[in-house]
């Protein structure tokens, strides 16, 4: 009588952990180019404030240290794939590089969505960010504005390879190419970093001492070359236009140090990425192109991004 009751009750004690256990969630992993900005902390806040409105699902966000690390976000990537994640949400470091690790995702059955930097990946489910070529024309534009319709200008561009910020400096040169009197006299990357753009700037000014305004493909390298400006003496005799319309930057802005930059909706991309990855985990589809949107920003609007 007492073993039959012992093993009544170890049968008991043995099934309340497996009926008790909750259910394993669903990853979803986002994937950016780095961590090391505004605007991947705030495309990280709106891929979480996604994941926390479905709670069968965890989120992982991995990215390499700096831009420029593209066989780390490479390996991060694979990693993704041999975890056997439910669906990748990422931003290529290297558009090109990157479309190996992308493939092994697609062969094994993983939605690839991609936000903010598209790829040449036709397997994606979706691309999600900005219209680049069309936030570049909106600098030109904007530097246009700001120095007149002769001077001698200057990009400073981010990694090349980057299908964002190439689209940007193409868009930028496109629109600018409009005005024959603005001469476009160098090209440079500064590889999406601060501390490069300020060096590129000091060489550029040394080269260039009339150069009139300068078009940085993303706010980092802007306020890098602000600060070369500004060590010179010279800030409203250069137009700087950057892109993101950080809150840094846009109070840069309302401080007249810069000029404008573009603004971009990271917070939406985020969200909509991990939303669309959550759609196609469950069967469902999603649009293959998700427009975010593009603002100009400049001393009349800027008070608003600096908040």
């Amino acid at each position: 009588m007492k073993s039959h009751v012992t093993t009544a009750v170890l049968s008991l004690v043995l099934a309340i952990p497996a009926c008790s256990r909750p259910p394993e969630k669903k990853v979803i992993a986002l994937v950016t180019k780095a961590m090391d900005s505004e605007f991947w902390l705030v495309m990280a806040d709106g891929a979480k404030a996604a994941a926390a409105e479905n709670p069968d699902y965890e989120l992982v966000i991995s990215a390499p240290d700096r831009e420029i690390n593209v066989d780390q976000q490479v390996s991060i990537l694979e990693n993704q794939v041999r975890r056997g994640v439910k669906a990748l949400v990422v931003s290529p470091a290297g558009s090109a590089q990157v479309v190996s690790a992308l493939e092994q995702a697609a062969s094994r059955g993983i939605p690839v969505v991609l936000v903010d930097t598209d790829a040449p990946f036709e397997k994606k489910s979706s691309y999600i960010g900005t219209d680049n070529a069309k936030g570049g024309a909106l600098a030109a534009m904007g530097l246009v504005a700001a120095m007149g319709t002769t001077g001698d200008v200057a990009v400073i561009s981010g990694v090349p390879g980057n299908e964002s910020q190439d689209a940007r400096a193409r868009g930028f040169l496109d629109e600018i190419a409009k005005t024959p009197g603005i001469r476009v006299v160098a090209q440079q990357p500064g590889n999406s970093e601060r501390q490069l753009g300020l060096t590129v700037m000091e060489n550029l000014l040394t080269a260039h001492p009339d150069i009139k305004g300068v078009f940085a493909t993303n706010d980092q390298m802007a306020l890098g070359a602000m600060e070369a400006v500004e060590a010179r003496k010279l800030r409203g005799k250069i137009a700087i236009i950057g892109f993101d319309a950080t809150q840094e930057a846009a109070g840069a802005i309302v401080e007249g140090k810069l000029t404008g930059s573009v603004a971009q909706s990271p917070r939406e991309m985020g969200r909509q990425g991990v939303l669309a990855a959550i759609a196609l985990a469950e069967g469902r589809t999603v649009a293959k192109l998700i427009d975010t949107g593009t603002e100009y920003v400049d001393a009349k609007n800027a008070a608003r991004y600096a908040k």
